[in-house]
């Protein structure tokens, strides 16, 4: 199915520079601040979620101070380390897509009214917690990249012997999907075969998907997405559309 994964998988094939580029960085750090907070402590080697927060950072270029300040955040031996809180909210988007949208932020209210507004500017409406969280399952997701040398057939082999749960194959391209505590397990696997790690990361798949056909009403969807993926405080977002490959790749031509 076209979902969420393969939009944002478009998007990084083109090239998309969006609002959200600017604020790589802050989102990036306070994701290691958090990852740094909850519990597994301040060293990469030791905590899971901290070493894949401090792998994305270094993809994106951030400098290795920056990185040391949000994990010395975290622990609390850094200035203001005790202030960033994580925050799910939840909604619903045109037609029902449900959307999860993970934030930290430093002021609660702030970021309700900014998540608000953005739903009800896209024809969506926040809900209440627990509303759609349970339509979503999480999982470990990991981007691969991959030469013309490499069929589907040998992508999903490799995939398999590696651990891996499911596959999404994309031009160049796959999402491989596994069990969150074998992330790094699948990871490797996937090194040790051949393919490029782009990008390995836990993340939230939809048990059930909404399919959209029309344009227009896949244009809202992707536009409420946008908006709440443009917002300082938020860090990701989930939905559960199955919008047309054809309908995202317009979309992302548009946004370039």
């Amino acid at each position: 199915m076209s979902g969420h994964s393969k939009w944002s998988t478009i998007k990084r094939q083109k090239g998309v520079t969006d609002a959200r580029r600017g604020q790589a960085f802050t989102k990036a750090a306070n994701a290691i601040t958090i990852a740094a907070r909850e519990g597994a402590g301040g060293n990469p080697e030791t905590n899971f979620k901290l070493r894949l927060a401090v792998e994305a950072a270094k993809n994106i270029n951030m400098p290795k101070d920056n990185i040391e300040r949000a994990i010395a955040r975290g622990v609390g031996s850094g200035k203001e380390g005790s202030i960033l809180e994580q925050v799910i909210y939840e909604g619903f988007g045109p037609k029902g897509v449900a959307v999860l949208v993970e934030s930290v932020t430093d002021n609660r209210l702030r970021t309700a009214q900014e998540v608000r507004s953005a739903f009800d500017r896209s024809g969506g409406a926040l809900g209440v917690p627990g509303s759609v969280t349970h339509l979503f399952k999480q999982i470990g997701e990991i981007t691969v990249a991959f030469s013309g040398e490499k069929s589907q057939d040998d992508i999903l082999l490799i995939s398999a012997d590696s651990g891996a749960d499911d596959v999404d194959i994309f031009e160049k391209e796959a999402l491989v999907y596994c069990s969150p505590n074998e992330v790094e397990k699948v990871k490797e696997g996937l090194s040790q075969r051949g393919l490029k790690i782009v990008e390995a990361k836990l993340s939230r798949k939809p048990i059930s998907s909404v399919k959209i056909d029309d344009e227009k009403t896949a244009d809202q969807v992707l536009s409420l997405v946008s908006k709440l993926e443009d917002l300082q405080d938020v860090q990701t977002v989930y939905a559960n559309f199955d919008i047309s490959e054809e309908i995202l790749e317009r979309n992302a031509d548009i946004m370039k």
